[in-house]
């Protein structure tokens, strides 16, 4: 089993504060926001820890890493119990579920999952365990075509399996959200007007957030608008909101680059100019700090695609939160700015 990353992250979101102007949003965002609830700062998370130990009337839902996890929590908000296999910090890639997993799965009624060869171990062990009705529901194969996989340096065409990392996408995450709300009203329609709303609540925070996004990466120089990171996950963000990856450090079987490796992304970095290389929350390396120095580039640490900031609990351990620490972290050292993005709050939004 990948061991589960010890250091944590201490610092907090800064991006909070009064909502955004509706002049400064696109139309799509204005829409969202005149429908939007203010969501008045929480003290904590709800998570997703739930035990599935006692009957108590509501669905119990499975998912695997975190952001699908917090993505499934604001539709479901308080009237489901959710569990997340996967533990928060560890290479979901690599994870084999333990035999305690195995109880937590036959008990689900729901397994909401990435796909697309993410958890293929937790996915066999659920269906070694289902219980009798219970379904298994990839959102990442609903969500895209295989016309639309993404191959590149850590998931390589010649190998089958495409990169599997939809939900930093942020349209795409928003998609994963109203899969789970119709999987959802689907098992439990008593409660499909309760998840209903929490979806447009939700739907509300994500397209901000996309335009946001989308508006602050238009302040990074055009020349800048390159990505190296250690893990390769940015495939799917990088398509939707003009951004070039160059490169990436972790190779195909999640070893560290060799010499030879090394070389070259030293090379292609002086060559391209890119100012800032990207490690990684769930893989920290010694070795990206190395070639960003001998390249002459920034190396920001901390990039993050399946670990929100914080410690599980905290308000801003959310998907949300997560996106927008990643940009706290991206835009300014690639030379933008991160105006467009005030006001957005990382909390959970889903009613009582």
């Amino acid at each position: 089993m990948a061991a589960v990353r010890s250091r944590r992250c201490s610092r907090r979101s800064v991006l909070a504060g009064l909502l955004l102007p509706i002049a400064s949003l696109t139309p799509m965002a204005a829409r969202a926001h005149d429908v939007a609830t203010p969501v008045p700062a929480p003290t904590s998370s709800l998570g997703w820890d739930d035990s599935f130990a006692g009957e108590n009337g509501q669905l119990n839902v499975a998912t695997t890493v975190a952001p699908i996890s917090s993505i499934v929590r604001n539709v479901g908000g308080t009237r489901i119990d959710l569990k997340g296999v996967v533990p928060d910090g560890t290479n979901s890639h690599t994870f084999e579920p333990a035999p305690s997993d195995a109880r937590i799965l036959s008990r689900a009624d729901l397994i909401i999952v990435n796909g697309l060869a993410l958890e293929d171990p937790t996915i066999e062990l659920a269906e070694a365990n289902l219980k009798e009705g219970a379904k298994i529901y990839p959102l990442g194969d609903q969500t895209i075509t295989r016309e639309e996989w993404a191959f590149d340096f850590s998931f390589p065409e010649a190998e089958g399996d495409p990169n599997p990392h939809l939900w930093v996408n942020v349209p795409y995450a928003l998609r994963y959200a109203e899969l789970t709300y119709q999987d959802l009203a689907e098992r439990d329609p008593g409660n499909a007007d309760y998840y209903g709303h929490n979806l447009e609540h939700y739907r509300a925070v994500l397209e901000r957030l996309d335009a946001g996004i989308a508006a602050a990466i238009r302040t990074i120089p055009e020349q800048n608008r390159k990505l190296l990171t250690y893990h390769d996950s940015y495939a799917y963000f990088a398509r939707h909101y003009g951004m070039t990856v160059i490169g990436a450090a972790q190779p195909s079987d999640f070893s560290e680059p060799s010499p030879r490796e090394v070389a070259g992304l030293i090379d292609q970095i002086r060559e391209t100019g890119v100012p800032a290389v990207f490690g990684s929350e769930v893989f920290p390396s010694d070795v990206l700090e190395q070639i960003a120095d001998e390249a002459g580039a920034r190396y920001v640490d901390e990039l993050r695609d399946d670990d929100p900031p914080g410690e599980p609990g905290d308000p801003a351990h959310t998907y949300v939160g997560m996106m927008l620490r990643n940009m706290e972290l991206m835009v300014p050292a690639l030379g933008g700015n991160l105006e467009a993005l005030e006001g957005i709050q990382p909390y959970d939004t889903f009613e009582p």
